[in-house]
């Protein structure tokens, strides 16, 4: 019967350490993403110097492959003694940005394709969304943009179009 209490501990502390392991993975990933991060972005992250100097340490060693992994594993030792959770939600508000930001573009790209397409219609359609367009410049650039097409000339006031339609939707 003592025996069967003995294993019973030991199964306990091995879930107690896959779970701390896979906590320092969690950590180890963390990391990963800051070192992935461009600098301006970097700079968003509410982290302290000590760990922004390791994450610029590991960016500028990316190359040197064994180097380099071995810091990314002193980052995640790192992690594990502070509070990461500010860092997640950073992380996660960034990701979330691009995300609206690629789905506006895609919605701006349909505009732009059925403006294109449709002429007039599509122009008061995106006029009822975005009220503040100029109606002329649209119909300008759509005018351009078929003429060029007509022409076989480079697609250059579609392109000004997107500008455009870009520019009214991110004031």
């Amino acid at each position: 019967m003592h025996h069967s209490k003995d294993h019973d501990q030991d199964d306990e502390n091995l879930v107690s350490k896959s779970q701390l392991k896979r906590e320092a993975e969690a950590q180890q990933e963390l990391g990963r993403t800051l070192v992935d991060l461009s600098v301006g972005k970097l700079e968003k992250m509410p982290i302290d110097d000590e760990l922004l100097d390791a994450i610029q340490l590991a960016q500028r060693i990316r190359n040197k492959r064994e180097g380099f992994r071995r810091q990314l594993q002193h980052i995640g030792k790192m992690m594990r003694h502070r509070d990461t959770a500010p860092i997640a939600q950073a992380l996660s508000e960034l990701e979330n940005t691009h995300d609206e930001q690629n789905a506006l573009f895609h919605q701006l790209e349909k505009y732009r394709d059925t403006i294109l397409a449709e002429g007039d219609g599509a122009i008061q359609e995106f006029l009822h969304d975005y009220p503040q367009a100029d109606r002329q410049k649209l119909r300008q650039l759509y005018r351009q943009a078929q003429k060029q097409q007509q022409q076989g000339k480079p697609p250059a006031a579609a392109r000004e179009l997107f500008k455009y339609l870009r520019e009214v939707a991110t004031v």
